[in-house]
């Protein structure tokens, strides 16, 4: 390398880093393509290099030669289209769970530590039914903390996750755990959980799920893409999930007709031991599946966004005329404002997975207009929601389960609102994709504040009734 000035040097360098970041997301989304090896990408990548190298050589800087490069290398989809006619076969052998050549057996010990924490889990779930007798309370307290620690203790074991960070965060699982289970939480009516309790019961898998998101992305949290893996991973997670529960079910389903007809009752094995180890199971396993074959769940991802947007769309525009004409705002019933936020809370799961499947370096398209009504329709209904929030508590008064959706809704509308705004920016041509991208992943903390905030602050404010 040639010496420069402190000046040039530093200045050199901050555009070699941005120009690596660039290569870097261009990576991570060429990968995402089935029918890409890793082999082609590694080429595709050295032909890049190459060309960003050629044209930054006659005066271009980074960024104009990162975009000029990858323009000539053509629409990624087409490309992916390109390698999936020359080499169909990809497409099904990405369905072998396990390698078979010699020499590889990584997969095999990692299905091996699986099935230990798996089995491990289901233990601890059965430790918990017993010890809990007929309390059903206790068992629903601590469910969560029964099994979500032995999917993050997987992540960890894979991410190599620096014990630091490890132990910090077993030490807020814990501070979690005591709260739900030394404050005292005053009971209901007819035994069932009071609010508060319900309130932290709800919103603690939040809080772990999202302390998870750290060490699925090795402690590095702030790094925007790991934040978005998380997200894909999450996606991905719950159609596999609810791929093994349709099986499971269906399995189960047989073995307990065909043993009821020769007299062998089923049930106490099925409550007493199959349930216990099948639930921690069916989620380790599907973590690991997600993991094995990331981009084969990937594809499906944008065809369902591009299907339940237009739908939503509808739903949404629906519900606000409905909402307008249907009476005074305060006569709206709480179970109903409590769905519309979970409406909303769907529509923010479709931008994040929409986002996390779209080529950045694309411009903007038809999809990215629907979108933004998207967003346009759940902040028309987010704001008539707010409003009627509002207007209960202006006339009944405050109260914890009030409050949790009041903040909730406020937190959904600064969230959808520059997303919103951002994408109106994006569609005009006045800002790059990546700027939305990095403020949804930037955001996500805020869900798990604020969920901390319910289970830790609300009780003792509001008398733990």
């Amino acid at each position: 390398m040639t010496e420069q000035t402190a000046d040039g040097g530093t200045g050199r360098e901050a555009e070699h880093a941005v120009l690596e970041e660039q290569l870097d997301q261009w990576r991570g989304y060429v990968q995402r393509r089935r029918a890409i090896s890793a082999a082609d990408v590694d080429e595709m990548e050295d032909h890049l290099r190459g060309q960003v190298n050629d044209l930054t050589a006659s005066g271009l800087d980074d960024e104009e030669a990162f975009l000029v490069a990858v323009k000539r290398m053509g629409n990624l989809d087409e490309v992916s289209r390109e390698f999936a006619r020359e080499h169909s076969e990809r497409l099904w052998k990405q369905l072998v769970l396990v390698p078979e050549e010699p020499g590889e057996g990584g997969r095999w010990r990692e299905l091996g530590v699986v099935l230990a924490l798996a089995v491990a889990a289901g233990i601890w779930v059965k430790i918990l039914l017993d010890t809990a007798g007929d309390d059903e309370l206790v068992v629903v307290r601590n469910a969560v903390f029964a099994v979500l620690p032995f999917l993050a203790g997987y992540f960890v074991w894979k991410r190599l996750v620096p014990w630091r960070v490890s132990a910090t965060l077993l030490a807020a699982t814990a501070a979690l755990a005591l709260v739900v289970n030394l404050y005292p939480f005053e009971s209901g009516p007819y035994d069932e959980p009071g609010m508060t309790l319900f309130l932290a019961i709800t919103h603690t898998p939040v809080v772990l799920w999202l302390l998870i998101g750290v060490v699925y992305a090795g402690g590095a949290w702030r790094s925007g893409a790991r934040r978005m893996d998380f997200v894909r991973f999450t996606g991905e997670l719950v159609i596999y999930l609810a791929l093994i529960q349709l099986g499971g079910g269906l399995l189960i389903g047989l073995t307990f007709g065909v043993l009821e007809l020769v007299g062998v009752d089923f049930e106490p094995f099925l409550t007493d031991w199959l349930l216990p180890f099948a639930i921690p199971g069916a989620l380790l396993v599907g973590a690991w599946l997600v993991e094995a074959k990331k981009n084969v769940v990937e594809n499906i991802a944008p065809v369902l966004t591009r299907v339940f947007t237009p739908l939503t769309i509808v739903m949404l525009v629906a519900i606000f005329v409905v909402l307008l004409v249907n009476g005074p705002l305060t006569s709206v019933d709480r179970d109903l404002l409590i769905l519309m936020d979970a409406i909303l809370v769907l529509v923010l799961f479709l931008l994040l997975y929409s986002i996390s499947a779209r080529d950045p370096l694309a411009p903007p398209g038809i999809f990215d207009w629907m979108q933004l009504v998207l967003l346009g329709a759940a902040l028309a209904v987010d704001a008539v929601a707010l409003t009627a929030m509002l207007t209960r508590i202006a006339e009944f008064g405050f109260t914890a389960n009030k409050v949790a959706a009041l903040g909730l809704n406020l937190v959904l509308l600064v969230h959808l609102a520059w997303a919103a705004w951002l994408a109106t920016g994006f569609v005009r041509g006045q800002r790059v994709f990546g700027a939305i991208e990095r403020w949804q992943t930037q955001y996500l903390p805020v869900y798990a504040a604020w969920a901390a905030v319910v289970v830790v602050v609300f009780p003792p404010v509001f008398a733990f009734a």
